[in-house]
């Protein structure tokens, strides 16, 4: 496991959210008047650091457990009601072997491994008819936002993406945190995936012969 790349992103995953809470309590100390404190109140300062850091830890070795930081494909209904009661946050992509879905599980794969905190996953519509029906999915990808056993919200094709398959990972994610699925701070992502936000949206047909979506009929 040592050599397993993913497993590396997550560790320094941990490291960095752990240094970011340290850093707070830091200026949150550098805030207050040394001088005037007392030897126990920076004890209890450094333990409450210590604390939240050891909490953070826990919740992010369990979510690891749970599967979380990979994008999976669940093989039944079975699982995917497991799945759904196990993770507080799940986003499920309804999918079938076309281009729309490649695409939306080529970004669903990069989101997986920066939001520990949801349980990324995929299923087969086809092969799942009393689920998608359930969950009225009509046209692929379908994106179930899932919070709480309960779906809040869907992504429907690329209609709130712009239109085509040409957009942004961050683009994505954005919509995401719109439904709070994500925890998502604002900063901006371009960064993390190499890439800009594109500046034209295109018409939701101007994709030529790749259409966005595809309907289960």
């Amino acid at each position: 496991m040592n050599g397993d790349p993913v497993q590396k992103i997550l560790e320094n995953q941990v490291l960095t959210v752990a240094k970011a809470v340290e850093e707070k309590l830091d200026e949150q100390l550098s805030r207050l008047d040394v001088d005037r404190l007392e030897e126990d109140d920076l004890e209890q300062l450094r333990e409450r650091r210590l604390q939240e850091m050891k909490k953070m830890a826990a919740k992010r070795q369990h979510w690891l457990s749970l599967g979380h930081g990979e994008y999976q494909e669940i093989q039944s209904e079975k699982e995917f009601f497991a799945v759904a009661k196990a993770s507080e946050r799940v986003v499920c992509h309804f999918y079938r072997e076309n281009w729309p879905c490649k695409v939306m599980d080529k970004h669903l794969s990069l989101l997986a491994k920066q939001h520990l905190e949801t349980r990324f996953v995929k299923i087969h519509a086809e092969k799942s008819p009393f689920l998608a029906e359930r969950l009225k999915i009509v046209v692929l990808p379908t994106l179930a936002l899932i919070k709480n056993a309960k779906a809040e919200d869907y992504v429907v094709g690329f209609n709130e993406l712009g239109g085509t398959d040409e957009f942004n990972t961050e683009e994505l994610e954005e919509r995401l945190a719109k439904s709070k699925i994500i925890a998502f701070e604002g900063e901006s992502s371009a960064g993390r995936w190499g890439s800009k936000p594109s500046s034209n949206k295109q018409s939701i047909r101007q994709g030529g012969d790749r259409d966005d979506s595809d309907s289960d009929d």
